[in-house]
């Protein structure tokens, strides 16, 4: 597992829990260290031992750990370019899903090591889509549901999103979109260019 997924566990974990959960949950399961290095890769067996851990002492359904790390990863400040890198795929949450196609190559291009999820986003009617989607980290795809439900948010439309693991929808993991709102609230400033310092 790259790396920079296993920081962002890291990273979620010690701002919302704290630096002792963190701790502990590295104890429990027996990293031997207690940070992970962003350009590093790492065996899939660390990043899941941490998940099973994280379950144990934040005393939380892995989905809900895995859905909240996901949005977590959108909202926090420090990550405002992958914020910035997914706004890029269009003006409102429909473009941006329509974008998710493309999502994998875009990111390959900055992180040749990373291995995101591959998207076939399809559209039933306005306003109904499926995302299917594989991914190399088995496990982890309600982690994806919270990124792209913080999307929505960011976009400020209001829509319902359910998961469902692979083999209830085919051999793919999907995301059902229904868009109830598109200008639910406002969403959050965004523009091209940086602002500048």
């Amino acid at each position: 597992m790259h790396g920079l997924i296993n920081t962002s566990i890291q990273s979620f974990v010690m701002q919302v829990y704290g630096n002792a959960a963190w701790s502990e949950i590295c104890l429990r399961a027996d990293l031997g260290f207690d940070r992970f290095e962003t350009m590093l890769t790492y065996d899939d067996g660390l990043t899941e031992a941490v998940i099973e851990a994280a379950v144990d002492v934040l005393g939380k359904d892995r989905g809900a750990i895995l859905e909240d790390m996901g949005h977590h990863l959108v909202t926090n400040p420090a990550s405002e370019p992958l914020r910035r890198l997914l706004r890029f795929g269009g003006e409102n949450f429909a473009d941006f899903l329509h974008s998710l196609d493309e999502l994998h190559d875009r990111v390959r291009l900055a992180l040749p090591d990373l291995e995101l999820p591959r998207f076939d986003v399809r559209e039933h009617a306005p306003g109904s889509f499926s995302l299917h989607f594989d991914w190399s980290a088995s496990g982890l795809g309600q982690a994806v549901l919270g990124a792209i439900r913080a999307m929505a948010d960011d976009y400020g439309t209001l829509a319902v999103l359910d998961y469902a693991p692979r083999g209830v929808h085919g051999e793919s993991e999907t995301i059902t979109v229904s868009l109830l709102e598109s200008h639910h609230a406002a969403g959050r400033d965004f523009a091209l260019a940086r602002a500048e310092p």
